[in-house]
């Protein structure tokens, strides 16, 4: 629609005369050519460095989650861990939200395990909590320290305050589902909840988090990894940037993309896709970055293309591991 408003507009024509049904043909006819225009421009070294990255956060991916495994004492090998990932990625394109692999993950995990499929379940709802918490704490970083830049525009006010109370109450999140409190200073509460329907499953999931708040070693572990893993998805982003020339930079970008990527995780469309290129468009167009809409649109459909190219070597991963492994449960821990 942008582009099509443009185009009506430098030929001295008047946007607001037109119908919507006029409008609309005018979008579909220099919308699609100007963003294939756009998309064409990107430099082939930056995309493909840009899939290096994306393959690091995912191989960081596993090994947080292995990690978190081995503190349920559940032994599965790193080859197993990054094939089910890999696996929940592919599932990740196409299901709402960007966590919608991750019941695939959950349903593969508990295959691997006899005596321990609630625990192993547990650590994948851990490990994305863990990583969405880190996301948050790295975006409310990097926002301090962009504050000054931020305060003269009201829709990043805005934004940044929604990042600062989404990340409060994920570290409240947090601190009850690994640590406690509730229960403890209220028995009854625990009492309610084992008189509820798959109580033994309940509690056994709640002891399986309680685990994870005694090892706080484990804890900080994956929360390093998630750190390192936040900072090689700003700078895949970054790479695709600098491919398509844009003049956003890197300090900007270390707040954007891990906040853009919490809130487009919420459930609402397949793999985020719109919610996600709605909010580049709308960040990159704040004054301080002035990055055109059609621009900003790229940078997220590239990025978000990267994602597919790694989702297709997941469906690759899938098909040989439905028949490598026939999903058959092999004994993991005690």
């Amino acid at each position: 629609m942008q582009e099509g408003r443009q185009a009506i507009t430098s030929s001295g024509g008047d946007w607001n005369t037109l119908t919507r049904s006029e409008q609309w043909q005018q979008a579909w006819h220099h919308g699609p050519r100007e963003l294939w225009e756009a998309v064409r421009i990107v430099s082939l070294p930056a995309f493909l460095l840009s899939l290096v990255f994306m393959g690091i956060t995912l191989f960081l991916g596993a090994l947080r989650w292995q990690r978190l495994l081995h503190t349920q004492n559940i032994r599965l090998p790193y080859g197993r861990t990054l094939e089910i990932s890999l696996v929940a990625h592919f599932f990740n394109s196409f299901l709402l939200g960007s966590t919608g692999g991750d019941l695939f993950k959950a349903y593969y995990a508990a295959r691997e395990t006899h005596h321990q499929k609630t625990e192993a379940v547990t650590t994948v709802l851990a490990d994305r909590l863990i990583g969405l918490f880190s996301m948050l704490l790295f975006a409310a970083i990097m926002l301090l320290f962009n504050v000054g830049a931020w305060l003269d525009n009201p829709t990043l006010v805005s934004f940044g305050g929604l990042i600062a109370a989404l990340f409060v109450g994920s570290a409240i999140f947090c601190y009850l589902a690994f640590f406690g409190g509730v229960s403890k200073r209220f028995p009854q509460v625990r009492e309610f909840l084992k008189r509820l329907p798959k109580a033994e499953v309940l509690e056994r999931s709640l002891n399986s988090c309680r685990l994870f708040g005694e090892n706080p070693r484990a804890l900080l572990l994956a929360l390093v990894y998630s750190m390192v893993l936040n900072a090689v998805c700003v700078f895949q982003v970054y790479a695709v940037a600098g491919g398509l020339s844009l003049t956003v930079g890197l300090q900007a970008l270390l707040f954007i993309v891990p906040a853009i990527i919490c809130l487009s995780a919420i459930p609402i469309t397949p793999s985020g896709l719109g919610v996600r290129e709605n909010l580049f468009v709308l960040l990159l167009a704040a004054p301080q970055f002035a990055v055109p809409s059609t621009q900003a649109l790229t940078l997220s459909l590239l990025t978000y293309a990267g994602s597919l190219i790694w989702s297709l070597i997941g469906g690759a991963v899938y098909l040989s591991f439905r028949d490598k492994h026939h999903l058959t449960e092999t004994e993991s821990g005690p």
